[in-house]
């Protein structure tokens, strides 16, 4: 039998990363990192033995880059590499360049990367092996598949996962358009625009098996995972096990998911995904199988006592499993909580910033596998999940309790999360009854984003502006004029009030309350004899999971920034990030709710579109250009003042 490995190069970055290198420094395993120059001071880096700059900040230049992971490598003694998910985890070309550079690819071989990661030949081949699949077609087919079967249908590149690209087409008549847009995503995220259409199971659930196989034919499940809580078909909370499967349905589909992993000559850690018909759990179909790691390992290993990274380096170094199918064991529940640099109150739309405070929470039975540390930027160059939160319990309604708890407790301030939103979300009737599909979330979103700000909000940022204002006494003496208490000559005292903005919201002027509590990380306001405590830093403010970023308001510069772009007529970036297709240039008429230009970040498009009929009268992007939130991208005159 081979022995462990030395050392081990993590071809990764963010929470997956510092997750291995977790385990590898808990088997005296030497962890190897690599970053780009946007990493160069991340937690990753900080955490392994050492690190290596592998390029630039663009991913295709650095963490995409074979030759230069390979060579970090060479240049660092590694035996073996550990590719986390994403990236280039699920990329044979990249297992088949480490074998033939002498390392040890930590994942099953390219031959199964590349037939399971082709979701046409991987329903052939797990289909022939008995396993149920989903009905559907592939191109060249997928049109005249789609209109044969009906709708609804869904779009989905062959070549990819996560959720990227995929598209439920209810209505026929754009079928067209979006075979259009799904392709272009498809390869832009992929490099490979090939489409397969499936036929789409209303409210369904969507369940995965968690598989290990080692190189001695030994196979077995962990177990589920119920994966149905969902935003733009990306997982966003996840449990182990689930409330639909019985014990025999468990063992059926675990049964299946271990035929399809046979199905491949599966090596290593994998997940089989199922779509299970919420009526009928019976009724359950193959969806597509992740070779890699998955982002919600962490619930299967808090249930079964088992740590999957640890199992892919020894299957990897050769040894067998040490336990068989009867071995495994489920305790009590565990949920997870994926924490994204996104806006709930802005659409979900991609966020960045600086970390100015975080606090994450720990303690009995809670987890937080992140990558963020306080000082750390996060840009739109990569994936926008920044951590997890996991718990384990005894039961459901405990784990659901305790998650909540642990979101109330995280701060990130600095960058918007979706932490609050994932809280609100754990508290839905559904999902506590368990109830839940994978359409839920969409259906409910807008009911778990508070309208507005919390007047307290306001009255705690008003509060730390008048501790602000303080000023020092002069050999014990303070001018009265000095003191923020609204004193005046020959008056009644003025509460100070201060104008204040939250982005994308009108301006407010709020008066400071009397018997605030300030300090350097937190204030504490008493309005209407409730008291409400915020952590704080710089101009942020969170609780309970939420956060705002209460701005100082200059209505006098606002006015004159305001001339030259009249605010209706401005497209602003809605997000940081890219512009990626310029459809206009200046002096083109446009139609109201025209696609204008797109602007992409975290791997997401965004479509600016024309406010109004007019004429596009400014035009200050190109295809390439990088943008901020908020940056004006064009202007477009709504057509009586143009002709004027």
């Amino acid at each position: 039998m081979q022995h462990m490995f030395d050392t081990v190069l993590v071809a990764n970055r963010g929470e997956i990363a510092v997750r291995v290198i977790r385990t590898l420094r808990a088997l005296g395993v030497r962890s190897v990192a690599v970053y780009s120059d946007a990493d160069a001071d991340a937690r990753h880096v900080r955490e392994a033995d050492t690190a290596v700059r592998i390029g630039p900040a663009a991913a295709s230049e650095s963490y995409l880059s074979v030759p230069a992971l390979l060579d970090a490598a060479r240049r660092t003694g590694a035996q073996a590499v550990h590719p986390g998910y994403g990236f280039l985890a699920e990329n044979a070309a990249f297992a088949r360049a480490c074998a033939d550079a002498g390392l040890v690819f930590i994942g099953p071989s390219a031959e199964a990367i590349a037939l399971m990661g082709d979701k046409i030949r991987a329903k052939e081949t797990v289909k022939a092996a008995g396993v149920p699949v989903v009905p559907g077609d592939a191109d060249p087919r997928v049109a005249e598949a789609a209109r044969e079967m009906g709708p609804p249908v869904l779009l989905k590149p062959s070549a990819g996962g996560g959720g990227k690209g995929m598209r439920l087409v209810r209505d026929l008549t754009v079928l067209d358009e979006e075979i259009a847009a799904a392709r272009r995503e498809a390869r832009a995220s992929f490099g490979d625009d090939t489409l397969l259409v499936e036929r789409w199971i209303d409210r369904p659930r969507h369940i995965e098996i968690q598989v290990l196989a080692d190189a001695h034919g030994n196979v077995v499940h962990l177990g589920e995972r119920e994966c149905s809580l969902q935003r733009r078909h990306q997982k966003i909370i996840e449990e182990a096990p689930s409330v639909l499967l019985d014990e025999a349905t468990r063992a059926a589909m675990g049964a299946a998911a271990v035929e399809a992993a046979r199905s491949c000559g599966y090596v290593g850690a994998g997940t089989v995904e199922f779509i299970v018909p919420g009526g009928d759990p019976s009724q359950y179909y193959f969806m597509e199988m992740n070779t890699r790691l998955q982002v919600e390992h962490p619930v299967t290993e808090l249930v079964t006592g088992l740590d999957l990274v640890e199992w892919q380096l020894r299957v990897a170094a050769g040894e067998p499993l040490g336990f068989s199918q009867d071995d495994v064991r489920l305790d009590g529940w565990a949920v997870e909580a994926r924490i994204c640099a996104e806006d709930p109150s802005r659409g979900f739309l991609p966020s960045g910033g600086t970390v100015l405070a975080l606090h994450e929470p720990s303690g009995d039975g809670v987890r937080t596998d992140s990558g963020l540390l306080e000082g750390t930027e996060v840009s739109s160059l990569y994936d926008p999940m920044l951590s997890k939160v996991i718990v384990h319990a005894k039961d459901r309604p405990t784990a659901l309790r305790k998650l909540r708890a642990a979101l109330a407790d995280l701060t990130t301030l600095g960058v918007p999360t979706n932490a609050g939103f994932l809280r609100r979300l754990l508290a839905h009737p559904d999902v506590v009854s368990g109830a839940m599909d994978t359409g839920l979330v969409e259906r409910d979103a807008e009911s778990l984003v508070p309208a507005g700000v919390p007047d307290e909000v306001y009255a705690a940022a008003a509060a730390v502006r008048r501790t602000g204002l303080a000023p020092r006494p002069r050999e014990g003496w303070t001018d009265p004029f000095d003191a923020p208490d609204g004193w005046r000559l020959g008056g009644t005292p003025k509460p100070l009030a201060f104008p204040l903005r939250v982005p994308g919201l009108e301006p407010v002027v709020v008066e400071a309350p009397a018997g605030a509590r300030v300090t350097g990380t937190g204030v504490t306001v008493v309005l209407d004899g409730v008291t409400h405590t915020f952590r704080r830093a710089g101009a942020w403010l969170g609780r309970d999971g939420d956060s705002w970023h209460v701005m100082d308001h200059d209505p006098v510069a606002a006015a004159l920034s305001g001339a030259r772009h009249g605010g209706a007529d401005t497209l602003a970036a809605p997000m940081p990030g890219t512009v990626t297709v310029v459809k206009v240039a200046v002096g083109d008429e446009v139609e109201a709710g025209q696609s204008l230009l797109v602007v992409e970040a975290m791997k997401m498009e965004h479509v600016i579109s024309a406010p109004h009929a007019g004429t596009v009268t400014e035009l200050d992007v190109t295809p390439g250009t990088t943008v901020a939130m908020d940056q004006v991208l064009a202007v477009v005159t709504p057509r009586e003042e143009a002709a004027e």
